[in-house]
């Protein structure tokens, strides 16, 4: 009888700990700390049944991090992952191919195009100027509205922009001088630019900081990074180039072989909804649904470049090379 009643102890106890590892999601992201909170509440709470956890790393060490666990996944997807680094981790193998809910409603251009994608955007971040309006008047200077402008002798030592070697924005912008103006030019362009870059920052949000602050002038940046500047009322007016845009996307995917698949196709589907549409608009302007996109951001998914993001991460550690060799000191 004592055996009977330990065996049905121990199977309840069995039963129960595979229940609670069943409800466990595991998400890898990139999203920023002031805003994950929000985009946390709305899956938790369509899906109650489930406990989500939450990893949050830089996108190099996620995507580092899914090559080294691809035999052994670790996570069942990835939330707010950007396009480059998902197309590296595409041609690994590394997702599992999902049709959401919704995906009638994706921009084209935001998605897989695959018949069945393997990832899905929720929201892109463009190219953009950061101009403190205080020390352009202090300097005696006109606005600038294009890229060729910030080649101009007057704006010398007047600019902070991204390195592309250590910063994701900074590559954005190299990848779109590259595909708008072509290689020779580009480089061309680059070498002009940096004649008058004072600082060249490895944060992409660094030189519109710089530029509130008065550092700079002007800080080669994008409107993502300058919400909460704008709320503390800093001297900033964000300028879109005349020539276009380079622009990256947060997407979602489902990792292949991971633990809890049906659960996180559920969390996709959420991913594509209304409701986080509605919040991506909130932080970023650009959404992959197009009609809550922000009016005061349409300028800038206007000039967005046709980009070719298998073309920039094919092409990637070669223009990086030459970037270095070219301008590394």
């Amino acid at each position: 009888m004592m055996k009977k009643v330990l065996f049905t102890i121990l199977g309840i106890c069995c039963f129960a700990f595979n229940a609670y590892a069943d409800n466990k999601i595991t998400v890898y992201t990139v999203i920023e700390l002031d805003r994950l909170p929000k985009y946390k509440k709305i899956l938790e709470e369509k899906l109650p049944e489930y406990e989500i956890i939450w990893v949050r790393e830089s996108t190099g060490i996620i995507t580092a991090k899914l090559l080294a666990e691809a035999k052994n996944p670790q996570a069942d997807l990835v939330f707010g992952v950007t396009g480059s680094s998902l197309l590296i981790l595409e041609e690994h193998g590394i997702f599992e191919p999902y049709t959401p809910k919704g995906i009638e409603k994706i921009s084209s251009n935001m998605r897989d195009a695959d018949d069945v994608p393997s990832w899905i955007g929720m929201y892109a971040w463009t190219s953009g100027f950061c101009v403190n309006t205080v020390e352009l008047e202090k300097h005696g200077l006109a606005m600038p509205t294009s890229w060729q402008d910030l080649t101009k002798p007057e704006y010398k030592d007047l600019i902070a922009m991204p390195d592309p070697a250590s910063s994701g924005t900074g590559y954005m912008n190299l990848n779109a001088w590259i595909q708008m103006f072509g290689e020779e030019n580009a480089w061309e362009y680059a070498e002009g630019l940096l004649e008058n870059t004072k600082f060249l920052t490895h944060s992409g949000s660094a030189p519109c900081s710089m530029a509130a602050q008065g550092e700079v002038a002007i800080g080669i940046s994008s409107a993502f990074f300058v919400e909460h500047l704008l709320k503390r009322k800093a001297p900033i007016k964000i300028v879109v180039p005349s020539e276009g845009v380079g622009w990256e996307i947060g997407a979602v995917a489902l990792i292949k072989g991971s633990p809890q698949q049906e659960a996180a196709k559920k969390i996709i589907d959420i991913a594509s909804s209304d409701e986080i549409a509605k919040l991506s608009a909130s932080f970023a302007g650009i959404t992959a649904r197009p009609e809550f996109i922000r009016a005061d951001i349409q300028e800038s998914a206007d000039k967005m470049i046709d980009n070719n993001f298998e073309w920039a991460a094919k092409n990637r550690d070669r223009f990086l090379k030459e970037w270095k060799e070219r301008f590394a000191k």
